[in-house]
């Protein structure tokens, strides 16, 4: 069509016209050029200019007015900003859009509708100010848009609004926050094509962990009908973690792990006679509850989706934040929108301050911890941004949802706790915005935890944020290792919480030398292996009740357990990936298995369970040896289907040569063949037959990992739970080093690898000498241990040399 002064089609459109379009509307633009002819699919639409907003300012004199009305503004408590902004909004809706602007709005939108083949197209209308989404502030949600509008006053009387919307409360106090003030910035309006994901779905996309600045990953999030829902926080998404450098590779399954969301309220467009102005076009209704327990895409979906994602991250050169929608009518998925990443995109942290609580109290809620960080005060729930007054400085805000109309209050909390929202939510990104310790999703916090209550809020340990009942001790560690240089003998971690693996992973490492499966099984699984397999056995009706509901989705248990112990496995492999990760396959005790849900329908009672029926020998049992299949096939899922050929796994408590080989045929029954696809299996030295016998292991085992602990216990024939004896608990026993040594030389001599796992080199710098001196392969450290370590075997290193 001709060209119009004030109005630019997304054809028309790249980066560089930011100044004229906004960020939102020149990210569109560059998309739809570059991108869609790569298959992307990108909604058409137009952008009214800045200069458009800048004409209407002039031609209603409301420069000065404005200017004026601004500066009165209370900077440092901002106790005036409800009045300011409310009489900026009225000056702005009070005026008249000027003729010209109305005229070419009608003829791009008649336009629009034609190449669509309708006469008044549905379109989303957007504000897009010229300082928003750029890599240092985001304004994501700070100016308004509209859903679902149609028909020429529809669209003139939105386009108003978004004018308006650039004197919010929060526009206002966000400009300020981050250092544009004043009337400086302009606004640019998109009209784009809406996409009818009221009848199917629409989410976020992150194409680097929000939470730990992880950078393999893309984290994607869904939920039913329009994407309002899942910005506001009003809804728990569904979640997808995928992983990038698998993402392309038709042979395997780059999808790490997912997580069904409740999905509480669908968006949907309001009825015909209903939409009579913009402020009813959409409404709310409860999710069906089959819905609710359905995942919003297919698997076939996310990895179509994440490779798009890639491509626009490959593009922009830059860590995005991605808005997605799929249409119900023809079963399109369109991207709508994309941002950079503004938290974590300028690059890993190389000094950290690491969080630990020094003691634990009551829990009274748990949710999805963002950040790290600890933090303590009151507790303070707010019904409505209205009820902010209430909120002083320092105390904790628990509300059910935040959306952008909270901003101005939230920068007041010591901490955020929400009832509702996930990991993308409009508390979530705020609360990293700000650097605040929040947990959302809590589902009933504001019920259970009282008004005025001091309490603790923890997000350091993991994906899980718990609050505490009191305020409790916690310390905070800075850690520096911007000159750390890794040593030759590889300094590798102890890993146990898989939750933790994305941030662990970017401090210096080589690996992961030790994975406990315990901790995967007890907290992610819960369930005994056995429950699924000899379900029959089991006869108190609230355990049965309970498995349903934990494995709900499944009609195999079996397969809940594989997916979600593989889920734990895959989700370590990939943040350390392509360094070695050895999984050490399950060492529970009886008395330990016995804790697991259904544990005490199959578990022996032993007088001395650390000694008994653990490890290897239960592998091959008829008692539990289809339970250990189980573990077998999340491992066979995790190379090879998934891609992950970094894990090696190792083999605990392996008392004789004989019962390693029945092990190793187990684990071949199962899928598991040693040197097939590169498959190394380990085992743990902990018992001293390990020792004796360790030239006779070293030929059916690819490596070994020395269990200092239970080594030193079994040497010493110490209980090391006894405090009676505990001060005889010594890892530097001569009789202890020499068969620490004696492994090192076995392992040398039959050209395998040999490593440590265990506190005493990180505590004892001489303990590290030794092993270094002996010749050892690698070093184990606890995530607080890691980096006293690494020093520790540089001064060994510097010495031997």
């Amino acid at each position: 069509m001709t060209n119009l002064k004030h109005i630019l089609f997304f054809n028309q459109i790249g980066l560089d016209a930011i100044n004229e379009v906004g960020g939102k509307n020149a990210s569109l633009g560059e998309m739809y050029n570059q991108l869609k002819p790569m298959g992307i699919a990108i909604p058409n639409g137009f952008a009214l200019t800045a200069n458009a907003y800048r004409l209407f300012r002039k031609a209603n004199n409301l420069e000065k007015k404005l200017n004026d009305l601004l500066s009165k503004l209370d900077k440092e408590d901002y106790s005036n900003l409800s009045e300011i902004g409310k009489k900026a909004r009225t000056m702005v809706l009070s005026a008249i859009i000027p003729q010209e602007i109305c005229d070419e709005i009608h003829l791009a939108y008649k336009a629009l509708s034609k190449q669509c083949d309708t006469n008044n197209l549905d379109v989303a209308v957007r504000s897009s100010a010229t300082s928003e989404d750029l890599p240092s502030a985001s304004f994501a949600g700070q100016m308004q848009s509209f859903l679902n509008i149609c028909g020429d006053k529809q669209v003139l009387e939105a386009v108003h609004n978004c004018f308006a919307s650039l004197f919010t409360d929060r526009a206002i106090k966000y400009r300020n926050d981050m250092g544009f003030t004043g009337i400086d910035i302009a606004i640019s309006v998109g009209i784009q094509q809406m996409v009818r994901s009221d009848k199917s779905a629409s989410g976020v996309i992150f194409t680097i962990d929000p939470d730990t600045g992880f950078n393999n990953t893309i984290i994607i999030n869904g939920i039913w009908g329009l994407g309002e829902n899942i910005v506001q926080g009003i809804v728990t998404p569904d979640e997808w973690v995928v992983f990038k450098p698998t993402l392309h590779n038709g042979n395997w399954n780059p999808i790490l792990k997912k997580t069904c969301g409740s999905k509480e309220f669908t968006m949907r467009y309001s009825d015909k006679y209903e939409r009579t102005s913009i402020g009813n076009t959409i409404k709310n209704s409860v999710t069906p509850v089959e819905k609710q327990n359905r995942f919003c895409l297919s698997d076939k979906e996310i990895i179509q989706l994440s490779q798009w994602c890639f491509s626009i991250e490959k593009h922009y050169r830059k860590p995005m934040d991605i808005e997605w929608a799929k249409d119900g009518l023809n079963g399109q998925i369109y991207i709508v929108q994309a941002r950079p990443e503004t938290i974590h995109g300028n690059g890993n942290r190389k000094v950290r301050a690491t969080y630990k609580l020094l003691e634990t109290g009551k829990i009274l809620a748990k949710g999805i911890a963002l950040g790290d960080k600890i933090t303590t005060g009151k507790a303070r729930f707010l019904e409505s941004p209205e009820e902010g007054h209430k909120l002083q400085k320092g105390e904790i805000l628990i509300a059910d949802f935040t959306n952008p109309d909270w901003d101005p209050i939230l920068k007041k909390a010591a901490g955020i706790i929400t009832n509702k929202g996930g990991r993308t939510s409009h508390a979530a990104i705020i609360a990293r915005e700000l650097g605040t310790v929040a947990i959302v999703g809590c589902g009933n916090a504001s019920e259970v935890i009282a008004d005025g209550k001091e309490i603790t809020i923890c997000c350091a340990d993991g994906k899980n944020g718990i609050v505490y009942d009191g305020i409790l001790e916690w310390e905070i560690n800075e850690v520096d290792y911007s000159n750390l240089i890794l040593p030759e003998t590889e300094a590798m971690l102890i890993l146990a919480d898989p939750d933790r693996a994305f941030e662990l992973s970017q401090f210096p490492n080589r690996g992961v030398g030790l994975m406990r499966l315990e901790f995967a099984i007890s907290n992610s699984i819960k369930i005994h292996p056995l429950a699924f397999c000899e379900p029959e056995k089991i006869t108190n009706k609230q355990t049965i009740a309970t498995i349903k509901e934990i494995t709900k989705g499944y009609d195999d248990g079996k397969n809940y357990f594989i997916d979600k112990l593989a889920e734990a496995v895959s989700t370590v492999a990939a943040a350390f990936y392509p360094k070695d990760v050895i999984v050490r396959m399950s060492d529970f005790k009886s008395n330990e298995y016995a804790n697991l849900i259904g544990g005490t329908f199959f578990e022996p009672t032993e007088e001395n369970p650390m000694l008994g029926f653990r490890g290897a020998s239960r592998y091959y049992s008829e008692f539990y040896r289809k339970a250990f299949a189980l573990e077998c096939q999340a491992m066979k899922k995790v190379r090879n289907q998934m891609g992950l050929l970094n894990v090696k796994l190792m083999i605990p408590f392996c008392r004789t040569v004989e019962e390693g080989e029945k092990v190793l045929v187990e684990m071949e029954k199962n899928g598991l063949v040693r040197g097939e696809n590169g498959l190394e299996i380990y085992m743990m030295v902990e018992i001293p037959s390990n020792v004796i016998l360790a030239n006779e292991f070293a030929k059916i085992f690819d490596g070994f990992s020395i269990g200092s602990n239970d080594l030193t216990q079994l040497t010493l024939g110490i209980d090391r739970d006894s405090h009676l004896i505990s001060n005889l608990f010594n890892e530097e026993n001569p009789a202890v080093k020499y068969l620490i040594s004696q492994t090192i030389h076995a392992a040398r001599l039959n050209n395998i690898k040999v490593g440590l796992c265990g506190q005493a080199p990180s505590d004892l710098p001489e303990f590290s000498q030794f092993l270094v001196d002996e010749g050892i392969d690698s070093i184990s450290f606890n995530p607080d241990a890691l980096i006293k370590g690494i020093e520790n075997i540089l001064e060994a290193e510097q010495i031997l040399k």
